[in-house]
């Protein structure tokens, strides 16, 4: 059985020619912009994995001093590994 609508009557009715052209048409562009988000949005979980414990940055935070500045360098170095895309 191919694709169908269900009608006012609550019938399933196949779906036309340009209905199904219509639909092919809705799905390309949703794959589309699903491909678009991951592909933009991938280092996010590449980075999320990559971080230290927020426990040990906050940490870090309140001691401050060479503890914050060690600190520092482990997250941007995960943010260089895993840049933003342009």
């Amino acid at each position: 059985m191919g694709r169908h609508r269900i009608n006012i009557h609550n019938e399933v009715v196949p779906l036309t020619e340009e209905e199904e052209k219509a639909r092919d048409a809705e799905e390309a562009e949703v794959a589309s912009q699903y491909a678009d988000y991951v592909a933009n949005n991938k280092y996010k979980d590449d980075r999320a994995g990559s971080y230290p414990p927020i426990g040990d940055q906050l940490d870090a935070l309140w001691k401050g001093g060479d503890d914050a500045d060690a600190m520092k360098i482990l997250v941007n170095k995960v943010k260089s590994d895993f840049p933003k895309p342009d």
